[in-house]
């Protein structure tokens, strides 16, 4: 059985539409947003009928896209039809272009709802079709991973699809927390090597002495401490795949190593001199500017080049933020089977800080706060409550500011100040990738000054890193 949800504050308009549909579909209705909100909360409904006046009820500043958004967070997938007199069909039509499927005009027609109704089924019948075409590829244990709304991570995915079959190097370009290590197992996981071993390496975890080591083995005797041969990451990973994360630290002596293998596809233990094979498929991540590095003598250009053979750049969470109602579910639900606390859900106003919120760790920093709320959490919905001050500060000045008319007015004005430093501060260091001098000076003030207000507000510029100085 189908449901319909139509949010209208007359009674005849939910008789029209509930005569539009057969007896194989359950029409309920909602007077207020509230009330619409409330029964999505309890219920899947597959289309909502939603008066215009009562949408613009919850407007700030004419935004339609945060209006309907407070639907979709609920049930990312409905269909919405905005219900709009003649006379303002100009915000009707604003409303289609910021989320909402199609419109029909007062007084309902009974023709004109069935046309939109057969049109809207007729479009998700064809995006099921291309989604089944697309999704053959992959996994079904990968489904919920490549999963998008966004459509820089769905070039992402069309990118992976063109190079897991090959043997290709690729080189994955993000900020930390992205999920690189994911998606290079996502690309393992779909080539013809899947049925061999992937190794993951953290080049940045492993010190400069050892490295490689790791990555290549030894021989007996080759250094102090080396009291038997050892083999490297390369040979035990002969026909797989070799996962190079933070590619960008390793040595200028593993540098030369790694490009003879990405060139001739051999390498030598250390201290060795016998000549072995490598056949494994090479995928390098970085958060690091590695053209940059190249010009600053860091990082060998013919190493960079070898690399860079298919470069796949993956997009920040807050460049992707409509994907984040999914994740956060995702990562709910896995979570759940460990806690098994029986949390169902995440309230609206958590996911509205969600959307506002700046993400300088990304999905890992998403992963974090949901498994700490979970475990503070005593009812069957993760609340504001459970998260955060940061989290939280990045709400609306107003909605982040706690307003006590009991207090003095310079004391208000001292609290709301230390709100908007706080949050400015947060998002400068964001947008400048945590560096301490390029964000002095874009906020025009000493670099000592910075660091005394980070103190102050207890931020660590570490979070915000995207590439080490």
């Amino acid at each position: 059985m189908r449901f319909v949800l139509v949010v209208a504050r007359e009674q005849d308009i939910v008789q029209t539409i509930r005569g539009c549909f057969g007896a194989d579909c359950k029409v309920n209705r909602a007077a207020d947003r509230d009330d619409a909100l409330e029964m999505l909360g309890t219920r899947r409904y597959d289309l909502i009928f939603l008066d215009l006046e009562i949408l613009q009820d919850s407007l700030a500043d004419k935004d339609y896209e945060t209006a309907l958004e407070q639907f979709h967070n609920l049930q990312p997938s409905v269909e919405i039809v905005v219900m709009s007199p003649q006379a303002v069909i100009r915000e009707a039509v604003k409303a289609v272009k910021a989320g909402a499927s199609d419109y029909i005009t007062y007084p309902i027609d009974p023709e004109e709802v069935n046309h939109v109704t057969e049109t809207i089924n007729e479009a998700i019948i064809l995006q099921s079709e291309l989604d089944y075409l697309r999704d053959r590829f992959w996994q079904s244990n990968y489904m919920d991973l490549v999963k998008t709304k966004s459509p820089a991570m769905q070039e992402v995915f069309a990118r992976i699809r063109s190079v897991a079959p090959t043997k290709s190097t690729v080189l994955l370009i993000g900020e930390t927390g992205t999920g690189k290590d994911l998606i290079a197992r996502l690309i393992h996981q779909h080539s013809n090597r899947r049925d061999v071993q992937f190794i993951s390496v953290h080049c940045g975890a492993i010190p400069d002495t050892l490295v490689e080591s790791e990555l290549f083995g030894h021989e007996k005797g080759a250094f102090t401490g080396a009291v038997r041969k050892k083999l490297g990451k390369f040979e035990i990973g002969k026909g797989g795949t070799i996962f190079l994360d933070e590619i960008g630290t390793i040595t200028p002596a593993t540098q030369i190593k790694l490009l003879q293998i990405l060139q001739d596809g051999t390498f030598q233990r250390v201290g060795g001199e016998e000549t072995i094979q490598a056949n494994a498929r090479v995928i390098a991540a970085t958060n690091m500017d590695l053209g940059r590095m190249c010009d600053d003598g860091e990082f060998r250009k013919d190493l960079y080049y070898r690399l860079n053979v298919f470069p796949v750049e993956i997009p920040a969470l807050r460049e992707r933020k409509e994907d984040i109602p999914h994740i956060a579910q995702v990562i709910l639900q896995r979570l759940e089977k460990f806690n098994k606390k029986q949390i169902r859900s995440i309230h609206s106003s958590v996911m509205e800080c969600f959307r506002k919120y700046s993400w300088p760790g990304n999905v890992r920093e998403l992963e974090n706060l949901l498994e700490r709320a979970c475990i503070l959490e005593q009812s069957s919905t993760l609340t504001v409550d459970s998260f955060p001050a940061e989290l939280l500060a990045s709400q609306d000045v107003s909605a982040g500011v706690a307003v006590d008319s009991s207090l003095p007015l310079a004391e208000v004005r001292n609290r709301g100040v230390e709100a908007i430093e706080g949050r400015y501060l947060r998002e400068l260091l964001a947008s400048n990738r945590g560096r301490i001098k390029e964000s002095a000076e874009a906020a025009g003030i000493s670099t000592r000054q910075l660091h005394k207000l980070l103190n102050k507000y207890q931020i660590k510029k570490e979070e915000f890193k995207q590439r080490n100085n």
